[in-house]
């Protein structure tokens, strides 16, 4: 059965850029709920057990039609948050160094120009979803909880949560804001030590 992460960080270590009172709400509540029906949707089809949520959401097309939906979505979502609290660090914000450097300044231009990218298409993204940072240096949106491992994406190395949950107690309607903000907490080692793992891999 799914279990909710354990957080590396106290609610209260983001509060420059979200509240202690949205990390908890955020966590403890809106994660462990997707948790709860994913659970409840292993529980009852005995051909989902025993696999972790990456073979789920990367095979989705060949789980039975009755708990495809079910999964992309609970699944989905516990995938997301998971990704989402390993994407952001006390200790965050600045630039990435090293490789991952290297692969955004070339991609873009500057990190600036990826900033700013990133920033638009998460602004601009119609309804709820996802920003995501891939291996291969592009930046895309997903809808609800659907997942890049689910679309046959490169791997993705961090994300952002734009759903109003994630923000809108602390910024209201001004999703803007939020993105901003999320910038001085980003887990930039954490997103390159994963870009460095992935292109070492032999």
């Amino acid at each position: 059965m799914f279990k909710l992460p354990i957080l590396d960080y106290g609610y209260d270590s983001m509060s420059r850029s979200i509240s202690e009172g949205v990390m908890k709400l955020h966590h403890d509540k809106h994660h462990q709920a997707y948790i709860d029906k994913l659970n409840i949707i292993v529980d009852a089809n005995p051909i989902l057990q025993g696999r972790d949520i990456d073979d789920l959401l990367s095979n989705i097309d060949s789980l039975p039609e009755p708990v495809r939906l079910g999964v992309r979505n609970m699944g989905g979502g516990h995938y997301n948050h998971s990704f989402f609290w390993k994407s952001i660090s006390p200790d965050g914000g600045g630039e990435p160094s090293g490789d991952l450097a290297e692969l955004l300044k070339t991609k873009y231009g500057s990190f600036q120009k990826f900033v700013d990218e990133f920033t638009a298409k998460s602004v601009s993204l119609f309804g709820s979803g996802w920003a995501w940072l891939l291996s291969n240096g592009d930046i895309i949106t997903t809808l609800n909880q659907d997942t890049p491992i689910s679309i046959g994406a490169s791997s993705p190395l961090l994300c952002l949560d734009v759903w109003e949950h994630a923000y809108y107690l602390d910024y209201k309607n001004r999703r803007d804001e939020y993105v901003k903000s999320w910038w001085g907490i980003v887990d930039w080692e954490s997103a390159s030590n994963r870009y460095t793992n992935l292109h070492n891999k032999p």
